[in-house]
C-alpha cells in the first residue's frame, strides 16, 4: 500500500507495517483527534491520532531506523482513549500519560500482539522496552521523532509553518548513536521557536483551555453517573460524543450546548471564569558543535530566552475568561 503524508511524501508500505496500518486498533485512531476538544472549539484544529502516528513512523524511517522502531513508533499512540489529553484532566492526572499507563490492558486485549506473533515477533520486546528506541521518544529536553513529528505537523496544518520550513528543518537533523540531533544552532533555534508556538500558542491557547476545561466536566459527570464506562472510552471521539448527546442528564446536556465553535474567550488574570495548568514542556536540544554535542541554550542567547518565557508561562497557567459562549 502507498502512504501520501503531506510532511514526508509518498511511502511505500508492505508486510506487517501493512498489515498493523490496516487493523482495527491504528484505524481507531482515525476517529480520536490529537487535540483533544479542540476540533469542537476550532474546526481547522483537527489533527488525529492516525495522522500523527504514520508520521513518527515515516520520519524514523526517513532517519534510518529499524524495522521494528518503525512499528513502535506506529503503535506508540495506539491506546489513547477518545480525545486524547481531555482524559487526563477528567482522571486528575497531572503527568498526562494515562494512555501509557493503560497500554498494557489494552494491547492484550487488541490484535496487535497476534499480528506481530505471526510475523516472527515478541510484541513484548518491541511495545513494552520503550528504552531500545532512542529515536522514537528521548526525555524532554531532547528532541525525538514523536516531539518533532507533532509539533511539525501541527504548525504546518494549522497554516504557521510552510512545507519548505518543516523540509529545510528536517534536512538539517543527524543521528549520532541513534539519537537525532539539528546540526546547526540555526535548525536548533528555529525548531525551539515553533515548539513553543505549539505549546504555548496552540496547547495553552484560551480557547483550547476552555474547550478542555469543559469536556472534561462532562466526561466526569458521565463517568460518575455511569452513563459511560472507562471502556467506552476507548472508542472514537464520535462515538463517545454520541454517548454523551443521548443522555438524559441536563447538567451533561448544558455543558455541551457550551462547547462550540463561535465560543469566544480571552486570557485575563484579574477577572477569570477559570485557572488552567498543562504539563511543563520545555526543550533545549544539543547541537553538533565541532563533533561534540553541546546544549543548543549555551551557544544560543534566543533559546535561552524561550526556554525561561516557556517556563514562566507553564508555572502561571492560563486565565480564562469566557466573553460569550452562547451559540
Amino acid at each position: 500500500m502507498f502512504l501520501l503524508d503531506p510532511i514526508y511524501g509518498e511511502h511505500q508500505v508492505e508486510g506487517i507495517l501493512e498489515e498493523l496500518v490496516n487493523s482495527q486498533s491504528v484505524q481507531r485512531l482515525k476517529g480520536i483527534h490529537q487535540g483533544g476538544a479542540s476540533f469542537l472549539v476550532n474546526p481547522k484544529w483537527s489533527v488525529t491520532r492516525y495522522e500523527h502516528s504514520i508520521g513518527v513512523m515515516l520520519l524514523i524511517k526517513k532517519l534510518g531506523g529499524s524495522l521494528e522502531e518503525q512499528i513502535a513508533g506506529l503503535l506508540h499512540d495506539v491506546s489513547h482513549t477518545a480525545f486524547s489529553h481531555v482524559v487526563d484532566f477528567v482522571f486528575d492526572n497531572k503527568e498526562e500519560d494515562y494512555h501509557e499507563k493503560i497500554v498494557h490492558s489494552f494491547l492484550r486485549k487488541s490484535e496487535i500482539p497476534g499480528i506481530l506473533n505471526k510475523h516472527g515477533y515478541d510484541y513484548e520486546e518491541i511495545l513494552f522496552k520503550d528504552d531500545q528506541w532512542t529515536l522514537l521518544e528521548q526525555p524532554a529536553p531532547e528532541l525525538c521523532t514523536d516531539r518533532v513529528d507533532y509539533t511539525l505537523r501541527d504548525m504546518y496544518h494549522y497554516g504557521k509553518i510552510t512545507l519548505d520550513e518543516a523540509h529545510e528543518f528536517l534536512s538539517h537533523l543527524h543521528v549520532v548513536e541513534g539519537k537525532m540531533y539539528p546540526t546547526t544552532i540555526e535548525a536548533a533555534e528555529w525548531f525551539t521557536e515553533i515548539y513553543y508556538k505549539e505549546v504555548i500558542d496552540f496547547f495553552m491557547h484560551p480557547l483550547n483551555i476552555y474547550g478542555y476545561d469543559q469536556l472534561s466536566k462532562a466526561l466526569k459527570l458521565a463517568l460518575e453517573n455511569c452513563m459511560i464506562t472507562q471502556d467506552d472510552l476507548l472508542g472514537t471521539d464520535e462515538e463517545v460524543l454520541s454517548m454523551l448527546s443521548t443522555s438524559n442528564n441536563q447538567q451533561i446536556q448544558s455543558i455541551l450546548k457550551s462547547i462550540h465553535e463561535n465560543v469566544k474567550v480571552m486570557e485575563d488574570s484579574d477577572q477569570y471564569d477559570l485557572h488552567r495548568k498543562n504539563k511543563l514542556r520545555l526543550i533545549d536540544p544539543s547541537v553538533l558543535c565541532e563533533s561534540k554535542l553541546v546544549k543548543s541554550s549555551s551557544l544560543s542567547r534566543k533559546i535561552k530566552m524561550m526556554g525561561e518565557e516557556a517556563s514562566k508561562k507553564s508555572s502561571k497557567g492560563v486565565y480564562v475568561k469566557v466573553i460569550s459562549n452562547s451559540r
